[in-house]
């Protein structure tokens, strides 16, 4: 049995589309999604989430349009964002239309859901007028009733062909900007879709599972799943479904791509779970060292272990490391090599003040190397 090289990332090779002024597929990096929750009709309170969502990374943003209302204002929510903000529309193609007019950058919406070709003529002659791109969006939960009948239950083969006769609907009204999800809450059935979705379909493909629970059940649910296709380099952008704040999806996304050295953002933190040897209190150091770094988006590293047995190793392989010594003295290291001493007091502040000044140097030698 060949075994595969135990760090090989192969990106599927899509085409790529753009999502208002971000690309997706190809060679663009994956990028991370998230919803808001808020009514849409209530603009302030949609806005406010979703600079809370941009603070924290996220490059495309859904709102649902499920009313008129909604959609009146979704033309306010797209002035009023930097990031490309997709419109949710499930059966009413006006709907699809007013949002296009409003700005929206993508339309998420199964063709076949909406009524006749007409009307899917329609919705594809609004987007391609406002440059919108189209997500197709299959939900293993709401099937359509004769691939249910065909299929007896939602299968991999049931998702594959619903987005298969939906992508056609689009593409006999010669359109081509459009990606495909395939979700579904069991991690088994989702990612076997995805795999065969990825073998008979060129265009970039959302990873999610759907509903997958709460924040820790959830970020689990979903680790597994869309992990496992992004190692076997299947996905162009991803959302992970939780109950839970939007920005969680937007953090646990980022931390999911950062596990697997796909796209790194902020500080990534190396802690151990602790245990009696420990010279600090670990756990709280780390809930509040990822509190207060939330501000930094410079790829970086840093290491906090609470005693000698582990802490120098993997102090030598982050740029910041801090290992609990005895009597409430601690070694900090710098760039993989012992600096200086740190006492309990002044401990946790101490660390963001390095961690903030080796953000800015790396920026200033990034800058340096572009001019």
């Amino acid at each position: 049995m060949s075994v595969r090289p135990w760090r090989d990332i192969t990106r599927r090779q899509s085409r790529q589309i753009m999502v208002g002024n971000v690309p997706v597929g190809g060679d663009a990096p994956v990028t991370v999604q998230t919803m808001t929750n808020t009514p849409t009709e209530d603009a302030k309170a949609t806005i406010d989430q979703i600079r809370r969502c941009e603070e924290a990374g996220a490059d495309i943003i859904r709102v649902s349009c499920p009313t008129a209302e909604a959609t009146a204002a979704f033309r306010q929510i797209t002035r009023a964002t930097r990031v490309p903000i997709v419109a949710d529309i499930h059966f009413h193609y006006k709907r699809a239309l007013e949002a296009a007019d409003a700005g929206a950058a993508c339309l998420r919406i199964n063709p076949g859901n909406i009524g006749s070709s007409e009307r899917v003529a329609e919705v594809v002659r609004a987007a391609k007028a406002n440059g919108c791109a189209i997500r197709i969006g299959v939900n293993a939960g709401s099937l359509e009733k004769n691939l249910l009948e065909k299929y007896g239950e939602p299968c991999p083969e049931a998702l594959v062909e619903s987005a298969l006769d939906h992508i056609k609907l689009l593409q006999d009204h010669d359109f081509h900007e459009y990606k495909v999800a395939v979700k579904a809450s069991d991690v088994f059935l989702a990612v076997a879709a995805y795999q065969q979705l990825a073998e008979a379909v060129d265009c970039p493909l959302h990873l999610g599972i759907t509903e997958a629970g709460g924040l820790i059940g959830g970020t689990v649910k979903s680790s597994i799943g869309i992990g496992s296709l992004l190692w076997f380099g299947i996905g162009d952008t991803i959302r992970v479904s939780l109950s839970a704040e939007p920005e969680e999806e937007v953090r646990v996304g980022f931390e999911i791509l950062k596990s697997l050295g796909i796209r790194n953002r902020g500080v990534r933190i190396v802690s151990c779970p602790s245990c009696a040897r420990q010279g600090f209190d670990v756990i709280r150091t780390v809930e509040k060292l990822e509190e207060r770094l939330q501000h930094i988006r410079t790829p970086m590293s840093l290491s906090v272990l609470g005693c000698v047995v582990n802490g120098p190793g993997e102090a030598r392989e982050t740029d910041i490391g801090l290992t609990g010594g005895g009597a409430g003295k601690h070694m900090v290291y710098l760039s993989g090599v012992t600096d200086h001493h740190v006492n309990d007091e002044g401990m946790i502040d101490h660390i963001v003040r390095l961690v903030e000044a080796k953000a800015a140097e790396i920026e200033a030698a990034s800058q340096s190397q572009a001019a």
